[in-house]
Order: C-alpha cells, then sequence, then structure tokens
C-alpha cells in the first residue's frame, strides 16, 4: 500500500539530514590521532592478534577523518573562505588523500603528516567568523 501511495512521489535530496551548525576539526583530529597511536601501539606488540586489531582500528578511524574532513569541506566551510585560502581546496585533498595512505601504511611519518594537514585546516578554520558559533574547542 505504502508502495502505492509513493510511486509519483519525487525524491528530495539534502546536504545534511540535520543542519546542527556545530563543526569542528578536533573531531578529524581525533580519529587522526587514534590512527597515529595504533600504528605506534601495532609496532610495539608482538602478539598477532593484538596487531591485526590494532590495524582494524586505524583503518575505521582513518575512514572517520576522511568523513570528518568531507563535512567540513562540503558544510561549514564557503565559497568566501575558498577565496580567501586559496590553499584551503589543496588541503582538504591532502587531508583526504593523507588518510587514504593512513589506511593502506604502518609508517607513523604518514600518519603525522596527516596530523600536520589537519593542523593546518584547523588554523584556517579558527580564523574564520563562522567558527565562532560552530566550533567546540578553540585553541587556548
Amino acid at each position: 500500500m505504502l508502495h502505492r501511495m509513493f510511486t509519483n512521489a519525487t525524491p528530495a535530496h539534502a546536504h545534511c539530514d540535520l543542519y546542527c551548525g556545530v563543526y569542528d576539526p578536533a573531531q578529524a583530529k581525533i580519529e587522526a590521532l587514534s590512527c597515529l597511536k595504533s600504528i605506534q601501539k601495532y609496532h610495539d606488540s608482538d602478539d598477532e592478534h593484538f596487531r591485526a586489531r590494532a590495524i582494524i582500528i586505524k583503518e575505521e578511524r582513518a575512514e572517520l577523518v576522511k568523513h570528518h574532513l568531507m563535512v567540513l569541506w562540503a558544510d561549514f566551510f564557503t565559497k568566501e573562505h575558498f577565496e580567501k585560502f586559496p590553499n584551503l581546496h589543496q588541503l582538504f585533498w591532502e587531508g583526504v588523500h593523507g588518510a587514504g595512505d593512513v589506511k593502506k601504511s604502518l609508517d607513523v611519518a604518514v600518519a603525522e603528516k596527516l596530523l600536520a594537514t589537519i593542523d593546518e585546516i584547523a588554523d584556517i578554520f579558527w580564523q574564520t567568523e563562522k567558527s565562532k558559533d560552530a566550533g567546540v574547542y578553540p585553541p587556548a
């Protein structure tokens, strides 16, 4: 019956399920730090089961980094931000691809590079006027 009711319905699309207006690069950074720590713990252990779990966790967290960066890129930053900070698109490209590199690597330096990229994005985030109403953890 429901199928018949919605047969001619037009699909609606929105950029967000609920526009809450809460954004913070800290979400991506926390997940990236988890990746780094998982890699370090992997190298510190000789337990194969533990090491396998460390890889799984690292890869899950790296995927979350990609998600949080994409939300910032698509939902928080505006055309004006990208005009004011011309390297912002490149930083997001490096961050999302850097998270992908972390997924396929056990190199601490790769995770540290991802953290540095997120820090650069965060520096720009906190320079925007919009961050004062959206950010949760402003720098001290």
